[in-house]
């Protein structure tokens, strides 16, 4: 722990992120035992603040949660009615028949929500069952204990000058102890960096693989509306190299969102993420579907897709990785909450058993081998070699080697392939610009697309800016010494919120942008920088997403 005087208090339980992992532990923990104390730490304004998700949420999660979420009010609101998949071209589309497709992308059951508001609700919940929870308290470092096991965190801290000195207005925050510390950032977080890399968490394990999500609220025409449809595409304008598809989801109000992730293992670094985005809103068959209607909220966060072979060792002396800091969506079905909270359940029930026993401090095995043979080793088992697949030979050759899998898998319960390697990760995936030609991307219209920055003010974010930039650099020199001539630095390409930008020659950071997505952290082909979380409160304020 750094030399500075801090306050302190003792949990049974410290949870860092207020996400469905997060949120999941918490609500469990007080179900199993009402007297253990519990606190949730949330670096967003609020709780849902910096949530960002699809999302058609399958519910079993839930349901394991409060089995009369709907009695309670639960925000699922809109059962998905309709399922939809398509395979784009630059003018047309062609459907492919649901019966073609694996069960296990049915989404019969499921419902179309805002995450954001799924997690207001959940916390709600939890401080009725006694959960204390801070938003606005961001987690700047780790405590370790005698024996270098996990023993807390150090939240709240505020009022640092730009070059990381104690600013006038200075507050050095509080250091929360737990017998057990859970972590549930999301995708990419820094603290789960940090102890994946102490504990060599990911020694055993494939590499990590992402894509970058990005979305859209729009409010359409009434008649156009149809709530409950589920709409998924593939192809245009992505192409079939290069990994990438689209959602739209009717919701309730004549609210549709829209969506598209791109997987960031692309190797031509001329790829420029956001604009495939603004880009495939102009085809014929979306832009119809917009066509009077306006954009009232956009954002974009990573996504993980390594799978069940890229899960790292979860618990570790002292804590555990929850949700997307563990990595458990499932790709093709494009779902990862109802894992997220599973992970949160069975990481609950792991630490209320070891504090019973009156342990703290160990290593929750229970946890471990609940996550990897249970509904959710279940889940992402059978779905383990899509992303493979896809990498090896696109996203056509990709989906039928995919889905010829899955439902060998469904029938016979075993994969003719085995489990398949990723290969390199989505830094080492990108290649020398000598070996590609810039894209020409289409101007945004203004109305159907819009230029990034102009999307940045709707995901409302905002950062105290004498504070020092939590975007990284490891050495200042490499963006363009390295980057910029031999990778035509795609820093400026693959932030969709335009926070990189190169400007009379010189590399500058625009953090105040930032909507904490991680890219930059995961596809900077030098891995030179490093996303750190900045002062509480800080960042994007997401409505419903």
């Amino acid at each position: 722990m750094s030399e500075v005087e801090r306050e302190a208090m003792e949990y049974d339980v410290v949870i860092v992120g207020a996400g469905p992992a997060g949120l999941s532990a918490a609500i469990r923990l007080k179900q199993l035992n009402a007297d253990l104390e519990v606190v949730v730490l949330e670096k967003g304004s609020e709780v849902g603040a910096h949530i960002l998700s699809g999302a058609v949420l399958d519910p079993s999660g839930l349901s394991r949660l409060f089995p009369d979420w709907k009695e309670k009010g639960a925000p699922l609101n809109v059962p998905v009615k309709e399922d939809n998949f398509y395979m784009l071209g630059e003018a047309g589309q062609i459907r492919i028949p649901n019966f073609i497709l694996p069960p296990l992308m049915n989404n019969h059951g499921n419902y179309i929500v805002s995450m954001g508001n799924v997690c207001r609700w959940m916390a709600e919940q939890a401080e009725a069952l006694g959960v204390e929870i801070f938003p606005g308290m961001a987690c700047s470092e780790l405590i370790y204990g005698e024996n270098g096991e996990l023993s807390g965190v150090v939240a709240g801290e505020f009022g640092k000058n730009a070059d990381g000195t104690p600013g006038p207005s200075y507050e050095p925050g509080m250091v929360l102890s737990g017998k057990y510390v859970f972590l549930s950032e999301g995708v990419r977080g820094s603290l789960s960096k940090e102890v994946i890399a102490k504990f060599t968490l990911d020694s055993r394990c494939d590499i990590a693989k992402f894509g970058i999500g990005m979305k859209e609220i729009w409010e359409i025409d009434p008649e156009k509306h149809n709530e409950g449809e589920v709409t998924h595409t593939l192809g245009w304008p992505v192409g079939f190299k290069n990994g990438g598809g689209s959602f739209i989801y009717h919701l309730d109000n004549n609210q549709v969102y829209v969506g598209y992730i791109i997987d960031l293992n692309y190797k031509n670094p001329y790829i420029f993420p956001y604009m495939e985005f603004q880009r495939f809103k102009h085809h014929p068959k979306v832009a119809e579907l917009l066509k009077g209607g306006k954009r009232i909220s956009y954002g974009a966060r990573a996504v993980t897709k390594g799978g069940f072979q890229s899960i790292p060792e979860v618990a570790f002396p002292g804590g555990a990785l929850l949700g997307c800091s563990a990595g458990l969506v499932n790709l093709p079905r494009i779902k990862g909450n109802h894992n997220a909270m599973h992970s949160g359940i069975e990481a609950a029930e792991a630490a209320f058993a070891a504090i019973e026993a009156g342990r703290s401090g160990d290593t929750l095995e229970d946890y471990t081998a609940s996550l990897k043979e249970g509904v959710i080793g279940q889940d992402l088992k059978k779905v383990r070699n899509v992303a493979p697949l896809n990498a090896r030979f696109g996203p056509l050759g990709g989906m039928a080697f995919g889905g010829f899998d899955m439902w060998f898998q469904t029938i016979f319960k075993v994969s003719p392939f085995g489990t398949l390697k990723h290969g390199k990760t989505d830094a080492e995936s990108t290649e020398d610009a000598s070996k590609h030609e810039p894209i020409d991307y289409p101007k945004p219209d203004g109305t159907l697309s819009f230029d990034r920055l102009t999307n940045v003010a709707f995901s409302f974010t905002n950062h105290e800016e004498s504070q020092p930039a939590h975007l990284q650099l490891t050495d200042p020199s490499v963006p363009m010494s390295i980057n910029m001539p031999k990778y035509a630095e795609p820093a400026q390409r693959y932030c969709p919120a335009g926070v990189y930008e190169v400007v009379d020659e010189k590399f500058v950071i625009n953090f105040q942008n930032c909507v904490h997505c991680k890219t930059c952290d995961i596809k900077d082909p030098s891995q030179n920088i490093t996303w750190v979380t900045p002062q509480g409160g800080d960042g994007p304020n997401y409505p419903n997403m």
